[in-house]
């Protein structure tokens, strides 16, 4: 077992709450992609960099008793909130792994999916990452990956200038951090590297207000992380504070519209 390596947005109770959150609002894309890439009764699947779990949960009852999900996870913490998750729904197909997707082996051979969810943009080497999962599956296996595209998206009408800025500055950040919040530029043309056929992309970006479910996933985020900002030193508190002003007032008044940062659905097979 490797030790606990904490994520970029931290591996606490409120993150896993916000994880859980982020996913209900996902789910509907989730599912459907999942059911057009094959993945059925049955199956074996990856979920690489599962985090609490929550699709590992979903793919569990999916696949059922015949199957297997063979959860990939670097925290030992959210593996934890995984196995008793399992535990408490009565899944025993779930088979966990605490590994680094970067630096260790997949331990797993033959597989017929794999599901990869805003990992990649994380990864301090993810085309490397991308062919060692391509080898972990069968010929004709399929890889479903949710990535950002274009993250700059994310956007407010009326405009608001610390909103604004938040965007630049987050994105700033996670770059000087090791990441790339845009990795599906760099991913799509690198799938053939990879021993991967392209099946199917599809652009994913939701235009919502206030009282769309859809806007808790972001308010969830938003205002810690623009606090966590400061805290690193990559802004002021003032600024913070005035991103989290802000964005209380977007969310007071019915008539703010939000786009939301711009995700690719890619689909593509082992060769």
């Amino acid at each position: 077992m490797t030790q606990d390596r904490d994520y970029y947005l931290g591996t606490h109770d409120a993150e896993v709450r916000r994880l859980g959150l982020q996913h209900r609002v996902w789910r509907p894309h989730v599912l459907d992609a999942w059911r057009r890439a094959g993945i059925t009764t049955g199956s074996r699947v990856i979920d690489a960099g599962a985090g609490p779990g929550y699709a590992s949960l979903d793919l569990a009852e999916i696949v059922e008793d015949a199957g297997k999900v063979i959860a990939l996870e670097r925290s030992e913490r959210f593996i934890g909130v995984l196995s008793r998750a399992a535990a408490a729904r009565g899944l025993a197909n779930i088979e966990t792994h605490n590994i680094d997707l970067v630096t260790d082996a997949i331990p797993v051979s033959q597989a017929d999916a794999i599901w990869i969810r805003w990992v990649f943009a994380f990864l301090s080497d993810p085309i490397e990452v991308l062919r060692k999962l391509s080898e972990a599956l069968r010929k004709g296996g399929v890889i479903v990956i949710h990535e950002y595209m274009d993250w700059g998206t994310l956007n407010w009408t009326p405009r608001r200038e610390a909103l604004s800025t938040f965007v630049e500055t987050a994105i700033k950040a996670w770059r000087a951090s090791g990441g790339e919040p845009d990795i599906a530029v760099q991913l799509l043309p690198m799938l053939p590297k990879a021993g991967l056929r392209l099946r199917e992309t599809r652009p994913i970006i939701h235009a919502v207000r206030p009282d769309n479910y859809v806007w808790r996933w972001p308010a969830t985020f938003i205002p810690n992380h623009a606090r966590s900002l400061a805290k690193s030193g990559a802004a002021s508190e003032a600024w913070a504070e005035q991103v989290v002003k802000e964005f209380a007032e977007a969310e007071a008044d019915p008539n703010t519209v939000m786009t939301t940062p711009l995700v690719m659905e890619i689909i593509a097979e082992r060769l």
